[in-house]
């Protein structure tokens, strides 16, 4: 991805950019509407950029920044990596969910949204503390047997991986995540409460709906009469 001495941005994927718009919620194309003069680029030499485009789905701005590869005589090379400046709030069913847990994720959702990465990860590492308190050692010790799990199932590197489960387990200072490590920590996060609190309220609920109407029926059942004669 580059911009020309003409000012014409040089998508290598175009047709297909296409991001969850974090205004409408829709996974939509993006098209650019407002790009960096490449005079001024070299002028100023940034580090940083930032374009404005524009979602096919409901027109709204989203605004994406971009560092800068390098400066040529002719072109200024953008890296294909890019930091969004909004993101869509993710959706979560906090039903079960313990009330201080809930609150701690909610803060956390709300950080992992405006990009504040590091303290999206604060968030998740004294939210994953109170769920460690709720289910004692024995607790603790089958979510980590579950984030080992997950790292088999889909291949995590080891690097990432270890970032990642260094924010939920570690006592140490917290690591500085990148949007890769970011994202994967939601998804672990997510899965976490969902397996601890989400599935077994969901499960409890319905044995107990179960047992409600098959009580229910028993006692409505009326005795067949014996016919005399």
């Amino acid at each position: 991805m580059y911009l020309d001495k003409n000012n014409g941005l040089h998508h290598p994927f175009d047709s297909q950019f296409a991001l969850t718009c974090p205004h409408c919620l829709t996974y939509s194309h993006l098209t650019p509407v407002s790009i960096p003069r490449y005079a001024q680029l070299q002028q100023y030499k940034h580090k940083q950029t930032g374009i404005v485009y524009r979602c096919d789905a409901c027109n709204s701005a989203v605004f994406l920044k971009f560092d800068i590869k390098s400066y040529g005589e002719d072109r200024v090379d953008f890296s294909s990596k890019f930091s969004e400046m909004e993101r869509p709030r993710e959706s979560f069913n906090f039903s079960y969910l313990p009330e201080e847990v809930e609150t701690l994720f909610k803060e956390a959702l709300s950080c992992y949204a405006n990009n504040c990465l590091n303290a999206f990860a604060s968030m998740c590492r004294r939210s994953a503390r109170l769920v460690f308190r709720d289910l004692g050692e024995t607790g603790k010790l089958r979510i980590f047997d579950q984030f080992n799990d997950v790292k088999d199932m889909t291949a995590l590197d080891n690097e990432t991986f270890g970032v990642v489960k260094a924010v939920v387990f570690d006592t140490d200072d917290l690591p500085t995540l990148d949007a890769a490590q970011a994202g994967l920590l939601l998804e672990m996060m997510k899965d976490t409460l969902y397996q601890t609190y989400i599935r077994k309220g969901k499960l409890q609920q319905a044995l107990m709906m179960r047992r409600y109407f098959l009580e229910d029926s028993e006692t409505n059942i009326t005795p067949i009469q014996k016919q005399k004669g």
